[in-house]
C-alpha cells in the first residue's frame, strides 16, 4: 500500500465529492478541508454550506471557508498544517504562490478537460457546446496561471451525440476520483514526470452567464441542440414564448404573457421551408421550431415552479399555435 499522505482538500461543489471520498478510502489523512463560504441556494434562498463542507463535517474533518487566501494570516494558517500535498477540485478561489509552495509536494488540481483544451470555469459545458467528440480529466501540478500547470495524469472519455452536461459531469467526477490516488502515490515516490502543457490547442472555457442559456433561433439547429444538452438537466436552456395578444388568449389556455420555458431535451428535426422565419412553430403537436438552419424539436420542457414534462403534454395543457414565432 502507498504511504499515507497528510493532505488538505480544497473544493466546493458536488463534482469534488468523489475525489474527496477516494482520498479517504485510500487511507490518506485529510487534516483540513477548504471550501467556499456558505451561500444562498434553492427556492427559499436559504444559506447552505457547500456539498464539500457537508461531507467533511459528516466525517469529522475540520472545515475552513475563508473569503480569500491572499492575506498573510490565511497563508500562515495553511502553512501550519505542514502538508504533504493539497488536492484541489473546483474550489473557486485563486491560490497565491505562498499557498502553492506550502505543501511538500505542492498543490495538484483535478480539472474536467484534456488540458490545454478548455482551461477555465466551464469546461464541461464548453466541450458540449463546441461539439467535441471527446473530453476527459487532467490532474495538474498547479502554478500561478489559470489551469496552465504541467499535467501529471489524464483520462479520456467519449462525448456521444446524446450526452448532456449532467451525465458528463458524473462521468468526469468518477474519472478524477479513480486517477487521484495512484497519481499521488507516483508523485510521492518520484515516479512521475509532469508534462508541460503546449501552447498549441489551448482554449478558454469562459464562465457561463444567464444569457448563454437562451435559445437564439437564428443559429443552426445543430448548435441549439448542443446548447440544450450543455445546460441539461440544470439550470436548463431557456425558450421564451411570445406575449399573449389579449387576455382572452391566456384565459382560453394559451401561454401566460411572455412565459419562459426550460428546455431539457431536444432533437434535430429536418428542414423548414425556404423563407421560414427562425423561431416559427412548425408543428403545434410536437413543438418543432424552425431555426436558422433546420428545425429543432423540443422534447422535454419545464415551466417555472413545475415538474419537467414531455413537450407534447405541455402543449395539450398550454396550446402554442402553429405559425407562432418565438422571440
Amino acid at each position: 500500500m502507498a504511504d499515507t499522505l497528510r493532505l488538505a482538500f480544497m473544493g466546493t461543489p458536488d463534482f469534488a465529492l468523489p475525489t474527496l471520498r477516494a482520498l479517504l478510502d485510500a487511507g490518506h489523512q485529510v487534516v483540513c478541508v477548504y471550501t467556499q463560504p456558505p451561500a444562498r441556494a434553492g427556492r427559499g434562498h436559504k444559506v447552505q454550506p457547500s456539498p464539500v463542507q457537508q461531507e467533511a463535517e459528516s466525517r469529522g474533518i475540520e472545515v475552513r471557508a475563508p473569503e480569500s487566501l491572499k492575506d498573510a494570516e490565511a497563508q500562515q494558517a495553511f502553512a501550519a498544517l505542514k502538508l504533504d500535498a493539497a488536492v484541489v477540485v473546483a474550489y473557486g478561489l485563486i491560490l497565491p504562490q505562498q499557498i502553492l509552495e506550502a505543501p511538500r509536494l505542492g498543490c495538484v488540481n483535478v480539472h474536467a478537460s484534456l488540458l490545454p483544451r478548455w482551461r477555465g470555469a466551464a469546461p464541461i459545458q464548453r466541450a458540449i457546446l463546441a461539439g467535441d467528440g471527446e473530453t476527459g480529466v487532467s490532474i495538474m501540478q498547479m502554478d500561478t496561471g489559470l489551469d496552465t500547470g504541467p499535467v501529471l495524469a489524464r483520462a479520456r472519455t467519449e462525448i456521444s451525440p446524446d450526452t448532456d452536461a449532467g451525465q458528463l459531469h458524473d462521468t468526469l467526477a468518477a474519472l478524477g476520483a479513480r486517477l487521484i490516488a495512484p497519481t499521488l502515490a507516483q508523485l510521492a515516490a518520484g515516479e512521475i514526470t509532469a508534462e508541460p502543457q503546449p501552447d498549441k490547442g489551448a482554449t478558454y472555457a469562459q464562465k457561463l452567464s444567464k444569457d448563454d442559456r437562451e435559445l437564439p433561433w437564428a443559429r443552426p439547429a445543430i448548435e441549439l441542440e448542443r446548447l440544450v444538452r450543455a445546460f441539461a438537466p440544470s439550470p436548463g436552456a431557456v425558450a421564451k414564448l411570445p406575449p399573449a395578444k389579449d387576455a382572452q388568449a391566456t384565459a382560453d389556455g394559451g401561454p401566460p404573457d411572455g412565459e419562459t420555458l426550460k428546455v431539457l431535451r431536444a432533437r434535430i428535426a429536418g428542414a423548414a421551408p425556404t423563407g421560414t422565419a427562425p423561431g416559427t412553430v412548425m408543428n403545434a403537436q410536437d413543438f418543432t421550431v424552425a431555426t436558422g438552419l433546420g428545425c429543432l424539436q423540443l422534447v422535454r420542457v419545464q415551466r417555472g415552479g413545475k415538474n419537467p414534462m414531455d413537450a407534447e403534454e405541455f402543449l395539450r395543457g398550454t396550446p402554442v399555435k402553429q405559425g407562432t414565432v418565438l422571440p
